[in-house]
């Protein structure tokens, strides 16, 4: 066989040693981090603010000040739950000053965002695995009650169910992107489901059987 066709790519190397090259100058192991990312974060930024500009101006904004940082960078979580907590507070500060009303807008389709991996929270209900008209209907019809829900939750509880159901973070992630403590992230998240699943209850999509809530290890 071929040596062209036997060769294969270098493993990629891990966030710590690209971040000890980059704390020592290397701007090409820094430009990894970067390509490693970016995307990762601009979809953060994107759901955030919902606005295509200020979501890129906000990923670049991050990573300057996460360049500026990186020598305090201990190691002591992940780069991206670092790095995620940096574009959160980026974010926050674009839409404290933006006073456009352009973020409201977009509350209703960033809950049903949130509702779509959140579906677990109705053990049962519209069984992903039915298919045909009625099944989709019974699905919408969860999604849209959830994404209700979840928008009349307090910031703090939607956040947080959003790090869990959408961006997949572990509790401890989440603990660390919030500056809360792990049980903190628990609580909200058990309050969130609850509200969640009453609304389900009350619509009449889900059935208020005792012990029916669904038991997630924390992660």
């Amino acid at each position: 066989m071929d040596a062209e066709v036997q060769r294969t790519a270098a493993p990629s190397p891990p966030d710590a040693d690209v971040i000890e090259r980059a704390k020592r100058g290397d701007h090409q192991a820094f430009r990894v981090l970067v390509e490693r990312y970016q995307d990762r974060a601009y979809g953060l930024a994107l759901r955030v603010l919902r606005d295509e500009e200020q979501a890129r101006d906000a990923v670049q904004d991050a990573f300057l000040k996460v360049y500026g940082s990186l020598g305090k960078f201990q190691g002591r979580s992940g780069f991206y739950t670092w790095f995620y907590r940096v574009v959160m507070n980026v974010c926050l500060d674009i839409k404290r000053r933006d006073r456009s009303g352009r973020h409201v807008e977009w509350e209703e389709e960033r809950a049903v965002e949130i509702a779509r991996g959140a579906e677990s929270l109705a053990p049962g209900v519209a069984d992903p695995g039915r298919s045909g008209p009625e099944a989709e209907l019974e699905r919408a019809q969860l999604r849209d009650v959830m994404s209700r829900a979840i928008q009349e939750l307090p910031d703090s509880a939607r956040r947080t169910l959003e790090l869990r159901e959408i961006d997949g973070l572990s509790y401890a992630e989440i603990a660390e992107a919030l500056g809360v403590p792990k049980g903190t992230v628990m609580s909200r998240l058990f309050y969130a489901r609850r509200r969640v699943q009453a609304a389900l209850i009350e619509a009449g999509v889900a059935d208020a059987t005792p012990g029916g809530e669904a038991v997630e290890e924390a992660g």
